[in-house]
C-alpha cells in the first residue's frame, strides 16, 4: 500500500514538474493542449460508460456525434436558434435515436464474437458517414458565432477562450457519471449489470433494458456534445472518425470503467498534440500520437503483467 502510494506522489510529482516547465518555457503548449483535453475527455466519457457496462466498443461512437452536429446545424438554421440553444433538443433526439439502433442493432449482437460487434459498429460508423455525404455532400458548414472569437491576453500571450467551456463540460460528465452510478439506484443496478451481468439478472435486474438506458444516456451525452462542437468548428461528415479513436485510447489509458481517468488521460493525450504542434517539422505526427500512447500502454501493462 505504501509503495502504491510512494509510486502516484511521484507520478503527480512529475506531473507537476512538466506542467510548470510548460508554462515557463511555451505556456500555449499547457493552454492549448487543456483546450483540446476538454473536447477529448468529453466525447470519450460516453464513449467509456458503454464499453464499461454494455462490454461493446462502439466505433461509431464519433458519429453519433457528427450525426448530433448535424441535426444541430439544421435546427439553428430552421428556427435561427444559437447552438447552446440547441443542446436539449439535440442530445433528447440522439438519445432517441441512439435507443432505437441499439434495440434494432447491437442488442441482437451483444452475445455474438467480438469481431462482430467491431464489424457492426464499424458498419454503423460507414452507413452513418456515407448517408450524410449524400444528403449534404462533402462540403464543410460552420455557424459564424461573435463569441466564440473572445480571446484573452495575459502579458505577451494571447489566446482564445471560447474552446476551455469544453473542460468544466468534461468534468460535469465524469463527476455526475460517477454520481448516477454510484448513488442512484439505477446507476447502482448498471453498474451491478457491468460487473456482473449473470449476477444481475439472477437478482431481478433487467439487464437489456439497462443496456438500453447506458446506451441512450451516452448518445444524449454525445449528442449534448456534437451541438457544443458546432460552435466551435465546421462540420462534414467525416469529422467523428477521428474522435472514435481518440476516445478508445484515452479509454485504454484511463482503464475500462474508470470513467474520472478519462480526464487525466486526455490532459495527456492534449498537451503531447500540443506539443508537437508547437514545431513545424512535427506537426503532422500530432495527429497520430494517440496510437504511440496506446502502444506505450499496453506495453507497460504487459510488462507488469510479467512482473505480477
Amino acid at each position: 500500500m505504501k509503495a502504491k502510494q510512494r509510486s502516484n506522489s511521484i507520478r503527480a510529482a512529475i506531473i507537476a514538474a512538466v506542467a510548470i516547465a510548460l508554462i515557463l518555457w511555451k505556456p500555449t503548449v499547457l493552454i492549448y493542449g487543456l483546450q483540446s483535453a476538454g473536447l477529448y475527455a468529453a466525447i470519450a466519457i460516453p464513449m467509456g460508460l458503454v464499453l464499461g457496462i454494455v462490454h461493446i466498443v462502439n466505433l461509431a461512437h464519433g458519429e453519433f456525434m457528427m450525426l448530433a452536429a448535424y441535426a444541430a446545424y439544421n435546427a439553428c438554421k430552421a428556427f435561427g436558434m444559437d447552438p447552446l440553444m440547441a443542446i436539449i433538443p439535440t442530445a433528447a433526439v440522439t438519445s432517441l435515436f441512439g435507443w432505437v439502433i441499439f434495440q434494432l442493432t447491437i442488442r441482437k449482437a451483444l452475445k455474438a464474437p467480438e469481431l462482430n460487434q467491431l464489424i457492426l459498429t464499424f458498419g454503423l460508423a460507414i452507413a452513418f458517414t456515407q448517408i450524410i455525404n449524400l444528403i449534404f455532400t462533402s462540403q464543410t458548414y460552420k455557424i459564424p458565432l461573435d463569441y466564440v472569437s473572445a480571446s484573452m491576453t495575459i502579458g505577451n500571450l494571447t489566446f482564445g477562450i471560447w474552446s476551455f467551456v469544453f473542460v468544466p463540460v468534461a468534468i460535469a460528465f465524469a463527476y455526475g457519471l460517477q454520481y448516477f452510478l454510484t448513488k442512484t439506484n439505477t446507476g447502482k443496478a448498471a453498474l451491478a449489470v457491468g460487473q456482473n451481468t449473470k449476477g444481475a439478472a439472477i437478482v431481478g435486474i433487467d439487464v437489456y433494458r439497462t443496456y438500453g438506458l447506458v446506451f441512450a444516456i451516452a448518445t444524449a451525452l454525445v449528442g449534448a456534445m456534437g451541438a457544443l462542437f458546432l460552435t466551435k468548428s465546421a462540420i462534414f461528415p467525416a469529422v467523428g472518425s477521428p474522435f472514435t479513436m481518440k476516445s478508445f485510447c484515452l479509454i485504454a489509458m484511463a482503464g475500462i470503467g474508470n470513467i474520472p481517468g478519462i480526464l487525466g488521460a486526455s490532459v495527456l493525450l492534449g498537451v503531447a498534440e500540443s506539443f508537437l504542434r508547437a514545431f513545424r517539422g512535427t506537426r503532422d505526427w500530432a495527429e497520430i500520437v494517440f496510437f504511440v500512447l496506446i502502444i506505450v500502454v499496453i506495453m507497460s501493462r504487459s510488462l507488469k503483467g510479467r512482473k505480477s
